[in-house]
């Protein structure tokens, strides 16, 4: 008999084969649930949201049919055959990564029902009608369709994207104001092209996030100048809201800071922001990335006329500059570096420098590599404080470094704290962090818009000077779901720095933020740092 065989459970129910797989291995259901997403991460894979899939794999585990895209998934998982965990002789399931009663119970989850209400609203639809339109997209939604195209866009490049921008948009005259695409040579070798639209006054900002240098302010827009939603446009919104439902991606409808006007120069960023709903964010200047990529993947030439939506939300450069009469989300992306002791097996003192592989559950620069932390500048609670570009920065260090779920409050149920940075609440290394001034450097090197979507970039280095938070907690810095893999290198191993630089495999903002991140790590003249020579132009 299999090792995997049913014994007795603890209620008069006998254990399914499935459940037995999972008890041979003494995990919980969440355990599992965290195993099953890391390891189909590993396979490059989506799965849904932990609480949706942790609700899936009860129902699997007590009969229920599984669909084939999970049935290849957990046999590879336990290493079991199919027919021996029982999931191989039941009716034939759809091909999408969710079944039908798992699409109808997940599209009536609370965080689901939230976007579709915001969808309709958008849409100036009465209520339900995003519901039902992205139900009946779903059942055509074929999964390993999805996983294809988005392993096709992973394959495109960072500087064909560029390239492809640059071609898009031209010179557009905006060069004798000193507007240009961001680029830097690393050492002696080629430059490294981006997508980012700077200016010389927006780089090497030297700005201290703290106190009075670090001041967007709240205000409240004027009336939306924004291009109003279409058939065309809702018809993308759903089949992409369709689309992420399938292979289990979350777009969780939450506050998001928009840029309104800025007055950024050297030690200081200011300007004023307004807090709009990410969901729409998600049904327009977010559909731009796809349309590029997928036309890339095709061989289709990337220029005006040919990409619809970039042709009607960010046609030129003059309304890439705009910020004003669009919609201009963005977000704030950090280099990490966290000094760490000699050994005798590493060598002299350094900086550990930190590069993650987003995965393929996040909506912005899916499967690319990119610094970390990364986020989306958006409020918790206090959406006048939560302005500050600092604020984010922090926020995303507990999540995205120190194990912090709920930092945001998007990953609580009925409760929510008033303030989730409180110190109370923080987790131990940055509690340590914040107990003593100096111990959290934290600095704007530079800012840009990325013309892939139109967001604002503020790129950023965060340094770690003390040895003893490496000593105390350098086991605990971890990545979370954000991210399928994490890189580290060394600051004084030039070499592999250097080619970490050059790998194409960076989204456009990350290579930004890390080439800045780098090039203020070497001014900084310590003897932790062994870095070739950095230095950017915009053209």
């Amino acid at each position: 008999m299999s090792h995997v065989a049913s014994r007795k459970a603890d209620s008069p129910q006998m254990t399914t084969a499935l459940q037995a797989a999972r008890h041979a291995r003494g995990w919980s259901q969440s355990r599992a649930v965290w195993e099953l997403t890391r390891f189909a991460e590993s396979k490059g894979m989506k799965v849904a949201s932990a609480a949706s899939l942790k609700t899936q794999l009860s129902r699997w585990e007590n009969g229920h049919v599984t669909p084939d895209y999970y049935q290849e998934l957990l046999r590879d998982f336990y290493n079991i055959p199919s027919d021996e965990l029982g999931i191989s002789n039941q009716q034939r399931a759809p091909v999408s990564a969710l079944g039908n009663g798992d699409s109808a119970e997940l599209i009536s989850d609370p965080e689901w029902l939230r976007t579709f209400d915001q969808f309709d609203q958008e849409a100036g639809w009465e209520p339900g009608r995003a519901r039902h339109r992205v139900a009946a997209q779903l059942i055509e939604v074929d999964a390993p369709d999805v996983q294809d195209r988005a392993n096709l866009r992973g394959r495109i490049g960072q500087n064909r994207i560029a390239e492809a921008l640059g071609g898009y948009y031209g010179s557009c005259g905006h060069e004798a104001a000193g507007y240009g695409r961001y680029s830097a040579r690393v050492g002696h070798g080629n430059p490294i092209s981006t997508s980012v639209l700077t200016h010389p006054g927006w780089l090497d900002l030297d700005c201290p996030l703290d106190g009075d240098s670090d001041r967007l302010t709240l205000t409240t827009p004027p009336c939306s100048s924004d291009v109003p939603l279409g058939t065309a446009i809702t018809t993308v919104a759903a089949r992409r809201l369709a689309e992420a439902l399938a292979v289990g991606g979350r777009i969780v409808d939450r506050p998001l800071y928009r840029l309104l006007d800025t007055d950024i120069r050297r030690g200081q960023i200011a300007g004023s922001v307004s807090v709009m709903p990410f969901v729409r964010y998600a049904m327009t200047m977010d559909l731009l990335e796809g349309e590029l990529l997928d036309a890339l993947s095709a061989g289709q030439p990337a220029l005006p006329g040919s990409l619809p939506l970039r042709d009607r939300y960010l046609p030129d450069v003059t309304s890439g500059l705009g910020i004003g009469g669009r919609l201009c989300a963005g977000g704030a992306l950090a280099l990490c570096a966290i000094a760490r002791p000699a050994s005798r097996h590493r060598g002299p003192a350094d900086y550990a420098l930190l590069v993650q592989q987003r995965s393929s559950q996040v909506v912005n620069a899916t499967r690319r590599l990119a610094v970390i932390p990364k986020g989306f500048h958006q409020p918790m609670t206090d959406y006048r404080a939560d302005a500050r570009i600092g604020a984010t920065l922090r926020r995303e260090l507990e999540e995205e470094l120190f194990g912090r779920e709920d930092a945001d409050n998007t990953r609580t149920t009925g409760r929510h704290a008033a303030d989730p940075m409180h110190p109370a609440r923080l987790s131990e290394p940055m509690r340590w962090l914040a107990s003593e001034p100096g111990r959290l450097r934290l600095e704007c090197t530079g800012f840009g818009l990325n013309l892939v979507s139109g967001n604002f970039e503020f790129a950023c280095l965060v340094v770690i000077e003390s040895e003893d938070f490496w000593s105390q907690y350098g086991g605990d810095v971890a990545t979370n779901w954000e991210a399928s893999t994490l890189r580290l290198c060394s600051s004084l191993d030039g070499d592999s720095v250097t080619e970490l630089a050059r790998d194409v495999s960076w989204s456009n903002e990350g290579s930004f933020a890390f080439l800045q991140g780098l090039r203020r790590l070497r001014q900084l003249g310590t003897n932790r740092v062994n870095l070739p020579p950095i230095d950017w132009e915009t053209g």
